[in-house]
């Protein structure tokens, strides 16, 4: 898996755009996949950004069955619906994502090393 992160940009902690609307247009079709770190050893896997369009509570569904792991939907205002998933899932969830089609190379965007 270690050929996906070389043409991704890797940064830990981005921040949400805030600069103007030309630049919050470029990132709004963007695919976010984060990790947070909670207590110790646990963390979150916190997929932002799909299309409004695509099931995302099929998605989740799926993501849990295929990884063996613990998920739910967020609703937020802001930011739409937010997939988390328990554990570091972010290599798994690129490699389905990519292999489904459900998102293109070129609209993820990966924060964390």
């Amino acid at each position: 898996m270690g050929y996906l992160k070389e043409s991704f940009s890797l940064h830990s902690f981005d921040s949400y755009p805030t600069k103007g609307k030309k630049e919050f247009r470029r990132t709004k079709n963007l695919c976010h996949i984060r990790l947070q770190q909670r207590n110790g050893r646990k963390s979150l896997t916190i997929i932002q950004g799909l299309n409004q369009k695509l099931n995302i509570d099929k998605i989740t569904k799926i993501l849990k069955k295929v990884f063996c792991c613990n998920g739910c939907i967020i609703n937020d205002e802001n930011l739409g619906k937010i997939i988390q998933l328990q554990g570091d899932q972010r290599e798994n969830v690129i490699k389905f994502f990519l292999e489904e089609k459900i998102v293109s190379k070129k609209l993820l965007k990966i924060h964390g090393v």
